[in-house]
């Protein structure tokens, strides 16, 4: 961990917790290597890259889990996991079909009716980390927003395990949340799977989900051909907090995060001396009765725990670096949320820990991430909705809008434009003048 005690500069700490993501030219190099390979050679290509990335060696019948399997996985549940998921699901939904947004029309001031009609994309794929954890949570705050929105067919991809199966909590998950297909593959060549399609995988309208570096550069690299949610990288957590905070809390909090392993990243700002060095002690504690130790050590390498001079202080810290979260551990956490403007998600209070808006809360935990907070907010159900105009015109809103029309086309220079509403115009008025 690098502690830090009052004094160091903020443009110091800054610098430390910038997280801007900048693609690596050799992870550029081999995704753009990985999206030819399927284009070209469909399912055979992701076969051959599961076995090369460490995966099992697949059949082609096998890259799709059928329905049989999702069937079993879902009544192999346990009680206890099955009311865990449908809670997760129950309180997804009912949050993100707030999200949903409505089709609206009004005439506009010259009498025309416009409006926005917002219909569920068709298609759209779903990518699942497999990786160190069976990530169930992150199939329900990825597909039942799709289900909230009335997405017809949701494609689940994720990375089976080396014997070719994937976890049966997970595919019960999917199964729940309204996957239509389930795909067993991971990585770039999933994501490019979706985009481009294979004769196993159909093509997607927009792609979801977070993952690992290769992942990240494979959405970014495909984006035109389909659309995309965001680009959500390593996990994130910064906690700000006085001396009236739980050490203890924090430490857990920090320590929730970084099990994701390498690249996540822990940050404590506080302006108390007392509790900065309680929580460094706390987490020594605590990560020695982790099960993912090995994960834990990666990440707690660049973790970060800073004395600032003030609350003032801690709050321009966390908005420029733009967190996926901050939590609120202080006598009045209400003021520091107020003023936290770039933050994926904002947990108020001691009694809010991080990770029950991982599993359970409502909002996705799909956020933004290395400082995108800035421009992008969190996963919501209207990313799975495409947005249309809608215009139309009678003769009167039309006249009353040609004037205009007229102008606009004379001053851009562009005389078919403003043609193909005096065109309109003509033929009325002598359709009028022959009754």
């Amino acid at each position: 961990m690098k502690i830090f005690r009052f004094g160091l500069e903020t443009s110091e700490i800054s610098a430390l917790l910038d997280r801007r993501y900048q693609p690596s030219p050799s992870v550029e190099r081999t995704v753009r290597a990985i999206l030819a390979d399927v284009s070209k050679n469909g399912d055979r290509a992701l076969i051959r890259l599961t076995r090369k990335f460490g995966g099992p060696i697949l059949p082609p019948e096998r890259l799709q889990v059928s329905c049989s399997e999702v069937e079993a996985a879902r009544k192999s549940l346990d009680r206890k996991t099955r009311e865990a998921i449908r809670a997760s699901r129950k309180n997804v939904l009912a949050f993100a079909r707030r999200s949903l947004r409505k089709t609206w029309f009004r005439k506009n001031a010259q009498g025309a009716v416009v409006g926005e009609r917002f219909d569920a994309f068709d298609r759209v794929g779903v990518y699942i980390p497999g990786g160190t954890a069976p990530l169930v949570s992150t199939a329900i705050m990825t597909c039942a927003l799709a289900q909230a929105a009335g997405v017809r067919e949701i494609v689940a991809v994720t990375p089976p395990d080396i014997s070719g199966n994937t976890h049966p909590a997970l595919l019960a998950a999917l199964g729940i949340c309204g996957a239509t297909e389930i795909h067993r593959v991971g990585g770039a060549q999933a994501i490019a799977a979706l985009a481009l399609g294979t004769p196993t995988i159909r093509p997607v309208n927009k792609i979801f989900g977070p993952g690992n570096a290769y992942v990240v550069e494979a959405k970014r690299q495909v984006f035109g051909p389909v659309a995309i949610d965001l680009l959500p990288g390593p996990s994130e957590a910064l906690v700000i907090a006085d001396a009236s905070a739980r050490a203890d809390w924090i430490a857990a909090d920090l320590l929730a995060q970084c099990e994701h392993g390498q690249g996540s990243l822990g940050v404590l700002l506080t302006d108390s001396q007392r509790l900065l060095n309680a929580v460094a002690r706390s987490i020594q504690r605590q990560a020695a009765q982790s099960a993912r130790a090995y994960e834990l050590a990666l990440a707690l390498d660049q973790a970060v725990l800073a004395r600032v001079s003030s609350m003032e202080e801690a709050v321009r810290l966390a908005n420029a670096f733009a967190p996926e979260h901050v939590s609120i551990a202080t006598r009045f956490p209400g003021r520091i949320a107020g003023k936290l403007t770039t933050a994926g998600a904002i947990f108020i209070g001691g009694l809010s820990p991080i990770a029950i808006g991982d599993f359970l809360a409502g909002p996705s935990h799909t956020l933004p991430t290395g400082g995108a907070a800035k421009s992008f907010s969190g996963l919501t159900s209207d990313q799975f909705q495409r947005r249309t105009s809608v215009l139309l015109f009678d003769e009167a809103a039309l006249r009353a809008s040609a004037p205009f029309i007229e102008e606009f086309a004379r001053v851009e220079g562009l005389d078919a434009h403003g043609r193909s509403v005096a065109i309109r115009m003509a033929r009325n008025r002598r359709r009028a003048q022959s009754s």
